[in-house]
């Protein structure tokens, strides 16, 4: 009986695998199969003619190899066919499963499935091309659920929670306002961030209606969830449908940024993991029992090698095989910093402008020390890696985890210096009162590249509710202006602007804080809604278009931002006022002023004298102008953004 407790020391001894060929590598003529488990005594591969259920067709012994694998080798081709490995170690047999490495399985996950990894790819995959740019800061990042993106009546998508929903054009809403892949185009946005699509345990594949998940709950790392296949029981099928959702992206001129989730299993014992190599890609706690410092799982020892290989060949598979453009790393803060710089290291041999960036924390305490993991504070040890800016967040919104507590946005002053922190993208600034700011005590950021700035996310309540709840007596237009100030904000400062899908047309899920689970009329974005908000999203869409087309609030090094971004010295509560000046990073214009005025009443500012073109005024904005001023004295309506812009 096992008792599932283990000690550093029970993995001291354990070999190192320097190669690069575990798994099932197959060809027309022989199928290679190489796990890697010191600790097994014996270990069975069978074959199967089917995804689920039957008789096994085949079952070799693999035999002990070199550093702690083990081999087989058939001299057939043994494509469409599905397998398991079951492990013996000292204690006894464990449970069957696919490998590790498996990429591809048959439904729910429970068979490795041997495939020809280039019959999944769709016509011209060949010549399909990452959406890479110049800087990180030149991104704009649009997070979505796979799910959510297409499942209301309203979004004219025909394969709804598919991958194939994203490779649909021309899907519109009865009244005519685009949807789906077009209106991400009409947007403007560069890159799609899916939350993730690795195999993932918490749902029927084959019943696909019954439950709803995120998908933060890896059951096969490198492996396509079936979920949102038009057919799950074929490996091949879900590999391609990604690839054609992908392809979709590139050819419409977007990035795909995949949400992975090498923190932790939901599974603990029952983790193919567990079930190769008991305990060696977990940490553990004092007494020997599994940590959790994810809150929602056991947590990977991503410091150990094998694990940090692992991790690294993960990645690496996918951006390769499905010329994936970036990656989100769920709760980066329990990954170690070498492990994610290695990763850097790994990803600039396939391509060095593929962006990475995460959660720069975690759920709760980890063994392991936090010098050592790649949290926010430790951020300018990570290199090119970003991290999310709950600095800004917290600064506009309050508090995600106080559903009355409010921020900038909601006419709360004295958050006027968190703000600024997060404007400069969280770079060293002389101009900045590092006391002040609550979510941070230094500067983290080396460049603003490293700074991912939101106001909301998957996680906790979409903006919409959440000033719902923290500004109850507001009516409907104190609401989207609200929402408007905060856009404006992200998509002016400094850093990598982030989008909670359907934010643009305050997207509510009812009042529901943590929707991991919760069905699909909570977590499906409403079309409708774009319908009901036509002037936010406009707002939103005018705010990109003006990023794109001055590259004065897309600055990419830090020492540019602190020659021209200056904030002006004048202090009035609840207003932010700075420049930006002498054509910062080469924009046509010599000088630009943004103000921002979070109170619900309107406020007078001084500004120099110019001939300023008004770009934003009283929540409205044009790139092209709104008109013109010379006035050294403008008025700041209520909780609304100004850009005045001066040419030579």
């Amino acid at each position: 009986m096992r008792n599932w407790k283990f000690k550093e020391r029970d993995f001291n001894d354990f070999p190192v695998y320097v190669g690069n060929d575990l798994g099932i590598n197959r060809t027309a003529e022989r199928t290679k199969i190489k796990i890697w488990s010191p600790s097994a005594e014996r270990i069975f591969f069978r074959l199967y003619t089917s995804a689920q259920g039957g008789k096994p067709i085949r079952e070799v012994q693999l035999l002990p190899d070199e550093d702690g694998t083990w081999i087989y080798e058939i001299r057939e081709d043994l494509e469409g066919l599905f397998y398991t490995l079951q492990v013996r170690d000292a204690i006894g047999w464990l449970k069957e499963g696919p490998d590790i490495y498996a990429k591809a399985t048959g439904v729910n996950g429970t068979r490795g499935m041997i495939i020809d990894p280039r019959k999944s790819d769709p016509i011209n995959w060949e010549s399909d091309l990452r959406h890479t740019l110049a800087n990180p800061t030149d991104m704009v990042i649009y997070e979505v659920h796979i799910r959510d993106f297409s499942m209301s009546p309203s979004s004219g998508i025909k394969n709804k929670g598919k991958y194939l929903g994203f490779t649909e054009l021309g899907t519109k809403l009865p009244t005519g306002e685009t949807t789906g892949v077009d209106h991400l185009k009409e947007l403007g946005i560069t890159h799609v961030h899916l939350l993730p699509v690795a195999d993932f345990y918490t749902v029927d594949e084959l019943n696909p209606a019954a439950h709803y998940n995120w998908g933060y709950d890896p059951l096969n790392y490198n492996t396509p969830e079936g979920w949102y296949s038009t057919e799950p029981s074929d490996g091949t099928t879900r590999i391609k449908e990604l690839k054609q959702l992908v392809q979709s992206m590139h050819s419409n001129g977007m990035g795909v940024i995949l949400d992975v989730v090498y923190n932790h299993t939901g599974l603990i014992f029952e983790s193919y993991f567990n079930q190769t190599i008991p305990g060696y890609f977990y940490r553990f706690n004092q007494d020997g029992t599994f940590s959790d410092g994810s809150g929602c799982g056991s947590e990977l020892a991503t410091e150990r090698e094998m694990v940090r290989r692992y991790i690294i060949d993960s990645v690496v598979y996918w951006a390769e095989e499905y010329h994936i453009d970036g990656f989100r790393f769920d709760l980066m803060g329990l990954i170690d910093i070498e492990t994610m710089n290695q990763i850097r290291v790994a990803l600039d041999g396939v391509d060095p402008k593929i962006f990475l960036y995460g959660e720069g924390w975690s759920a709760g305490h980890s063994p392991l020390s936090e010098q050592l993991r790649a949290v926010k504070a430790n951020t300018r040890q990570l290199d090119r890696i970003a991290t999310f800016c709950d600095d800004m967040r917290n600064g506009l919104k309050g508090s995600p985890f106080d559903r009355n507590n409010a921020g900038f946005i909601s006419g709360i002053t004295l958050r006027e210096e968190q703000l600024k922190f997060a404007i400069t993208g969280a770079v060293e600034h002389d101009q900045i009162i590092y006391h002040y700011v609550d979510t941070s005590e230094h500067p983290w950021a080396n460049n603003p590249a490293q700074c991912i700035n939101y106001v909301s996310c998957h996680d906790n309540l979409t903006l919409f509710d959440k000033l719902q709840y923290s500004c109850p007596e507001a009516n409907p237009e104190t609401v989207e202006r609200m929402a408007r100030l905060a856009f404006g904000v992200i998509l002016t400062s400094q850093g990598v602007p982030f989008i909670h899908a359907g934010d643009e047309m305050l997207r509510s899920k009812g009042g529901h804080p943590d929707s991991y689970r919760s069905p699909d009329y909570i977590n499906q974005i409403d079309w409708t809604r774009k319908a009901e908000y036509p002037t936010l999203v406009k707002f939103m869409r005018k705010c990109l278009e003006l990023r794109r087309q001055h590259p004065a609030f897309r600055i990419s090094d830090a020492e540019t931002v602190r020659q021209k971004l200056r904030f002006f010295g004048h202090y009035i509560p609840g207003v932010i006022a700075y420049e930006l000046c002498d054509h910062a990073n080469g924009d046509r214009w010599r000088r630009i002023l943004v103000l921002l005025n979070g109170n619900n009443y309107s406020v007078e500012y001084e500004v120099p004298l110019e001939n300023w073109l008004i770009v934003a005024q009283n929540g409205e904005i044009n790139p092209t102008g709104l008109g013109h001023t010379k006035t050294g004295l403008v008025r700041l309506h209520h909780i609304s953004m100004m850009i005045l812009a001066a040419e030579d």
